[in-house]
């Protein structure tokens, strides 16, 4: 077995033979140009690009260095302290398909020669490494949603919408923008070309989804390793941004733009199998799950406040934890997760057993998260749950959203965080996040947040304006 978390840079370095390999398939391919991006502690990939004559020296780890702590919200370092070195992945490497002149791989940071401690995909490898040796390899496939956007007067509006503005027309009350064939056909240039390049990358994509809100889509591709989804989100994120240029249009991520707008989140769907091979553990017999999937439930639920600020890692995430919007486009019922449950193909809480795959859907998690530390923590909680053999109790498969308080109190059941100070409270105080994380990680995190929190909450929205500047 491969050592998936080397613990020395020499140990991590690819030999001579595979650099020459890739360098004479690049420039081959015509590429001049590579893009070698490390991950930051917000998952936004940070790059120097180097010519194609500096590739073996990127590959030996003597190509540029990063003061990651000037510019990457850590600053446990100062200006006398060592800089951190990135060293190329090169599973990870792949032409760019946006511009085939540059080639993209994704790197880890070092630092003093151990692995730099506030590096994501390093905490990420190293949650896998303990998985592997506790028996297991780690699975999943990312369902990501998102708004193609354009701007029209220096204000931004959906892209694929075509209704005139309110006051401006008639704008008929339409059912949800999601499954509309119109919309769908008017989108397949972008989505046509997306699924082109998607698919010549060896993603193997489904389909794609026109989602709830107007201009709001959804794609679904073909499941891998924790450390490559995590690669692919990462790289998608960069890829449609790109992508929509072409078409003048613009991508946003955030969860929640407008109250009527249907939440663009990412659920991981997760999975694992023994280390030496075999197939999903998460399938049982007859059909149904195993036993070893409910204990790995069970370590999901425990963790949940924890996995949540992670995955739900803004002020924005919250407003679309939520049962029912008034407002909302094609209805009221928002299908979000509400509450640390699960259930039976059960929308509503936070964690889902599909009818149709043996996977764990953690729904509580949307496209501004950072998937190296949320795959992470998942990992670790399914692993814990299995080797403690936590209960998760019964399934839930009643709506949660018609449940009264009295009811949720019977269950015994817990709410997701309903804003970001919740879940940065429960994160602080979860010693298991501090051991995934590590200290580190998770005192530069958490004082990041904060700070973001203390300054949404000290904003005056125009909400607020509009409630009280005439009524008192």
């Amino acid at each position: 077995m491969t050592n998936s978390y080397p613990t020395s840079m020499a140990e991590a370095l690819p030999s001579k033979a595979r650099v020459s390999e890739a360098k004479e398939r690049l420039e081959k391919a015509g590429v001049k140009y590579i893009l070698s991006c490390w991950i930051d502690l917000l998952g936004i990939p940070k790059t120097k690009p180097v010519p194609m004559c500096e590739f073996e020296a990127l590959c030996a780890g003597n190509g540029p260095q990063f003061a990651v702590h000037s510019i990457s919200f850590v600053p446990e370092l100062g200006p006398a302290d060592s800089d951190q070195i990135p060293l190329p992945d090169l599973d990870s490497l792949v032409i760019c398909p946006w511009d085939e002149t540059c080639a993209w791989v994704f790197a880890d940071l070092w630092w003093e020669g151990k692995p730099y401690n506030l590096c994501p995909r390093q905490t990420l490898k190293r949650a896998v490494k303990d998985a592997e040796d506790a028996g297991y390899k780690a699975f999943c496939g990312i369902e990501p949603e998102f708004i193609a956007m354009r701007w029209e007067n220096g204000q931004p509006v959906k892209a694929i919408d075509d209704d005139p503005a309110v006051g401006e027309g008639l704008r008929p009350r339409r059912q949800a923008f999601g499954y509309d064939v119109e919309y769908s056909i008017e989108s397949m240039g972008f989505l046509g070309e997306m699924i082109d390049i998607l698919n010549g990358l060896g993603w193997g994509v489904k389909d794609v989804v026109a989602e709830g809100a107007y201009s709001q889509f959804e794609l679904d591709f073909t499941y891998t390793n924790v450390l490559e989804m995590a690669d692919r989100l990462v790289f998608l994120r960069v890829l449609l941004k790109e992508i929509a240029k072409n078409h003048g249009m613009f991508i946003t991520f955030m969860p929640k733009p407008t109250i009527g707008d249907w939440r663009s989140g990412a659920h991981i769907n997760f999975s694992l199998t023994g280390v030496d091979g075999g197939g999903n553990i998460f399938e049982g017999e007859d059909g149904k799950f195993s036993q070893k999937a409910y204990h790995a439930i069970g370590g999901i639920l425990k963790h949940g406040h924890a996995i949540t600020a992670i995955a739900c890692s803004t002020v924005n995430s919250y407003n679309g934890l939520v049962p029912k919007v008034g407002g909302f486009e094609g209805g009221t019922v928002t299908w979000a997760p509400t509450h640390m449950a699960y259930g039976d193909n059960n929308r509503s809480c936070m964690v889902r057993l599909p009818q149709n795959r043996f996977c764990i859907e953690n729904r509580a998690a949307d496209m501004c998260m950072n998937p190296y530390l949320s795959l992470a923590l998942t990992t670790a909680a399914t692993i814990n749950g299995i080797q403690n053999k936590i209960e998760p109790g019964e399934p839930l498969n009643l709506d949660l959203y018609s449940l009264s308080k009295e009811e949720i109190k019977e269950a015994n059941i817990a709410s997701l965080p309903r804003n970001l100070l919740e879940a940065l409270e429960s994160l602080q105080k979860s010693g298991f996040a501090h051991e995934v994380l590590g200290d580190s990680m998770m005192k530069q995190f958490f004082a990041y947040k904060m700070d973001e929190w203390d300054r949404y909450h000290q904003a005056v929205t125009e909400w607020e304006v509009e409630e009280y500047l005439r009524l008192y």
